[in-house]
């Protein structure tokens, strides 16, 4: 009899985390504002500098990625982003950022600048922010492996997190077709 109150309790436990899991909030939400926050520039047209690309890129459709680490998957999201933002860019003025969230930005350098030239990242600056929480008025929240939020006019229209090992090839082309609802 204990072993059948014993499976039934792992089993209630188990779909408990699987649905906290999958509704992983992280970021800011549908029709939010995004506000002005600074990063430094590792391999865009700003490299070396601290500056505030919500802040250049204004009203544009913008795709930006909050990421904790640089694996093959997110690799290939923002590759894939880069791509759209190279084809968007003179028609629709479209642009996307990485933000990587690390307790140690400067030590992201050397891997990140080897990531742009590797993937041949054309159209997407990868920057490091101060500290692995991101912006505080973003609301990254701490088990997001990666967030992504796109906005057009100071919009929020799309926002996608993931847990840590939930990024893969369906979740990265969900994300990559979502950026039709910030595009004219």
């Amino acid at each position: 009899m204990k072993s059948i109150f014993t499976i039934i309790a792992v089993a209630i436990i188990s779909s408990a985390s699987m649905v906290s899991a999958a509704e992983l909030e992280s970021g800011l939400k549908v029709g939010d504002r995004p506000g002005a926050f600074y990063v430094t520039d590792v391999t865009g047209p700003s490299a070396g500098q601290t500056l505030c690309y919500r802040c250049q890129y204004n009203s544009q459709p913008v795709v930006s990625i909050f990421a904790r680490s640089m694996d093959d998957n997110v690799q290939n999201l923002v590759k894939q982003i880069d791509d759209v933002v190279g084809k968007r860019y003179d028609e629709e003025r479209m642009a996307a950022f990485v933000v990587m969230l690390s307790d140690q930005p400067k030590a992201l350098k050397q891997s990140l600048v080897a990531t742009a030239k590797d993937h041949k990242l054309t159209h997407t600056p990868l920057t490091t922010y101060s500290t692995a929480a991101g912006p505080r008025k973003y609301r990254i929240h701490e088990d997001a492996e990666v967030t992504v939020i796109m906005w057009v006019d100071s919009d929020v229209k799309s926002n996608f997190s993931f847990a840590k090992g939930k990024l893969n090839a369906d979740s990265i082309k969900q994300v990559v077709a979502d950026t039709a609802k910030i595009l004219n």
